[in-house]
């Protein structure tokens, strides 16, 4: 990069640091160090939100993803995003977590089933789950920054040839725990708000810049729409063939988002909000918050699709406007993956030489086939380089190390050489950002369940402030080391989204029921939890066992027994009802059943063991107790306001979009406009509408052109720009709230957090 670019990402990451050092000061106490003192304001907890959930991992995977399915599947997702808003404007299990005042969701655990030992095994569960799915972040970014740098695999310090690999992640685990060391949820606060005030401009100049130098009718919509029948990327009525991400994983997502709503609860800003509405008001905030970060992540996987496939990037001539094309561009992927994953530089020179063998090729839409999952311009080289390396179990393995690298890391590939000096800096920079942002969240979360949830159960005595402070620190130092190690060790061999869905799904296959049925159900009881979390969670680890050792293990053997033939024609028995959508037969490389399958799958055991074991083993449980409602109610203003509302048509429409008597008249401007643009216009004019129209009088290519122009880039564009306005002023405002708020709370030397059934009271 440029001297330009590395000062645009020096300058801001200095500044990110110095505030985390800053905000030390206001760390006095262990609710301070684990929930911001409980004081955050709704526009800080929801910019920190966006800066903590959109990491380096997350756009390399949609832009993975998107890579495949385009603008069709997308399509669909608008009946997800009515579910989401639904579920923040009620407040659902967000309100009623908050009123139970627990610090960690095994607290909660313990509080609601009453067992300590199924605390520590859900937060063994859960906590080994996060860190294994977190632990890639650091990898995947890490991969990232080497390709969008164009640094070598290998860098010689002091005369050691060194990983450069190790050397980055390192850099990366240590930026974050300089984040967490000083001041905790605190400074994890301040400094995700202050880097998602820095990311909402940089979306703005992104999205401007692929706008200005892709044409939409030109560069974008002809690639797009030159695809293989049922496979297109344009008009959703024509995807039934899409395997992976097709219309059943919108389906499992779905599901997940209701069931799982309460699942990662408690060890994240879920606590923080000065109140329960406060709380409740920065999930409605982030509906709008979302969207044109989502923009930019479609945009930029389109962006790499185009410039990949696009006869127009083929060849140095007048129709390339960049500094490579994509033959060279997919040869130098290949050259760079390929010397990452074979070690023996005989074998490596080999495939190297039979890959520089492919020739160039511009695809020319009408005459050439049109292109598809199966056959594409990448899968000449996927075939080339399966040939070469070999059948055997090893060979396999290393091919789909290969596959993966190469479907990854493409888009840092095309980037860095599309993005001119400046905008190189400031990609750079939000990636950066992103980077930090998700490590230190992830880390702390990690660390805080393991402390109040593992550790703090089976200390006889209570630590002191002082000591607790400590033991929380250095707790997350352990968790960076063993996400230093896993990100070191551990070879993901699948589409990120599959990878984190089936590891996440060891916790989240079995605990929606535990959770959710533990905040809103009565007759739930410890049995039914065992239940869920035996066979839901059970499930999903006998899924990732299988996936994991099917190349290298499970094949060969089921091949040398002879298997093969007779599980293919169970599988195909038992998927045929489900066709196209889900599609189940033997492969030699990968395990036939996805990740998305297995975990609806967990989630439905999990569901089902739950209430049979409830009901089998039924006892009442006391809601009002642990949510600190009715006769133990200690909060005046919250009884009177439960004496006050009464039901009748107009309070139970209000209840459905979240409007209860703690909304000030700018709280129901913001539910009705989210209200209004989500039901309104997302889901009626630009879905329900479309979609029906469409089963009766198709709609032809100008149209879905004119629809996926409006809808998914002016739309998105024009709201953005209103928002990072919106959310600038409100996050800086409320940042000044909080260090005003935390520089008047007064220390409570009791107030440390260590919470057990038997000394239940938080606050």
């Amino acid at each position: 990069m440029h001297w330009l670019d590395w000062m645009i990402v020096g300058i801001p990451l200095a500044v990110i640091i110095g505030m985390a050092f800053y905000s030390q000061r206001y760390a006095r106490g262990v609710v301070d160090f684990l929930a911001a003192g409980r004081v955050a304001g709704r526009y800080v907890i929801s910019v920190g939100d966006l800066a903590a959930g959109l990491s380096v991992i997350t756009l390399v995977a949609g832009s993975e993803q998107n890579y495949q399915t385009g603008y069709g599947i997308s399509f669909w997702n608008n009946i997800i995003a009515p579910v989401g808003v639904v579920l923040a404007l009620t407040g659902f299990c967000t309100y009623r977590w908050r009123q139970t005042r627990c610090l960690s969701k095994g607290q909660f655990i313990e509080m609601r089933y009453g067992s300590k030992s199924f605390r520590v095994v859900t937060a063994t569960v859960s906590t080994i789950s996060e860190m294994v799915t977190n632990a890639l972040g650091p990898a995947i970014a890490t991969n990232f920054f080497i390709y969008y740098l164009g640094l070598p695999h290998k860098i010689m310090i002091c005369g050691i040839n060194l990983p450069c690999y190790v050397i980055i992640v390192v850099m990366c685990l240590t930026l974050a725990m300089l984040i967490i060391w000083p001041a905790g949820r605190i400074s994890l606060l301040v400094t995700d708000c202050f880097q998602g005030l820095l990311s909402y401009p940089i979306f703005v100049m992104v999205v401007g810049f692929i706008l200005l130098k892709f044409s939409w009718n030109v560069d974008i919509s002809p690639i797009l729409w030159d695809r293989a029948p049922e496979q297109s990327f344009m008009n959703p009525y024509d995807v039934a063939q899409l395997r992976d991400f097709n219309v059943f994983a919108l389906v499992v997502t779905l599901t997940s988002s209701i069931l799982n709503r309460a699942s990662w609860i408690g060890n994240d800003t879920t606590n923080s909000g000065r109140t329960p509405h406060e709380q409740k008001m920065a999930g409605i905030l982030g509906s709008w918050r979302n969207g044109f970060s989502t923009m930019m992540m479609l945009l930029v996987a389109v962006l790499v699709y185009v410039f990949m496939n696009s006869g127009n990037f083929a060849a140095h001539d007048n129709s390339n406007r960049f500094r490579v094309t994509n033959n060279e561009l997919r040869q130098r992927l290949s050259e760079r993956v390929l010397d990452e994953v074979i070690e023996d530089r005989g074998r490596y020179a080999e495939v190297k030489s039979a890959v520089e063998a492919i020739p160039d090729t511009r695809h020319v839409i009408g005459k050439d086939k049109p292109l598809s999952q199966q056959e594409n311009l990448d899968t000449r080289y996927f075939k080339v380089v399966r040939e070469k390396l070999g059948d055997t179990p090893e060979a396999r393995h290393e091919f789909q190390q290969y596959r993966t690298l190469y479907q990854q890391m493409m888009m840092p590939m095309v980037l860095r050489n599309v993005l001119p000096v400046g905008m190189l800096g400031l990609f750079c920079l939000l990636m950066v950002m992103l980077l930090i942002s998700t490590d230190d969240s992830r880390i702390f979360n990690a660390a805080g369940c393991i402390v109040q949830d593992m550790i703090l159960p089976f200390m006889k005595t209570r630590l002191s402030p002082k000591k607790h402070l400590l033991l929380l620190r250095l707790t997350a130092l352990g968790v960076s080391l063993f996400f230093l190690v896993v990100a070191l060790f551990f070879s993901q061999l699948d589409y990120i989204n599959m990878f984190t869905t089936i590891m996440c799904a060891l916790w989240l296959g079995g605990a929606g029921p535990i959770m959710v049925f533990g905040l809103y159900s009565r007759f739930g009881n410890l049995v039914g939890a065992w239940c869920a979390i035996i066979f839901g969670s059970g499930s999903s680890l006998l899924g990732l066992i299988f996936q994991r050792n099917w190349a290298e293990t499970i094949y060969p053997w089921l091949e040398r027994n002879h298997w093969v033939d007779p599980m293919n024609n169970l599988l195909i028995t038992i998927s045929e009802p489900f066709d196209p959508w889900i599609q189940w037969s033997m492969d030699p490389v990968k395990f036939p059943i996805n990740s998305y399958e297995i975990f609806f799958i967990s989630m439905m055991l999990a569901v089902g063991s739950y209430i049979i074991g409830s009901l089998l083993t039924y006892k009442p449980y006391d809601l009002d107790k642990l949510l600190h409602r009715g006769k133990y109610c200690d909060n005046p203003e919250e009884a009177l306001a439960e004496k006050k509302e009464r039901w009748t048509p107009v309070t139970i429409f209000r209840k459905l979009i979240g409007i209860t008597p703690e909304y000030t008249r700018g709280d129901k401007v913001i539910a009705w406009s989210v209200f209004c643009y989500v039901f309104i216009y997302q889901l009626l004019g630009t879905f329900v509408i479309v979609a029906i129209w469409n089963i009766f009088w198709p709609w032809p290519k100008s149209w879905w052109n004119n629809y996926f122009y409006i809808v998914s880039l002016v739309m998105p564009g024009i709201i953005g720009v209103i928002s990072t306005f919106w959310f600038l002023i409100g996050g800086a405002r409320d940042t000044f709230r909080l260090f005003r708020d935390l520089s008047k709370r007064v220390e409570n030397p009791d107030d440390n957090g260590q919470i057990s059934v038997a000394d239940s009271k938080t606050e």
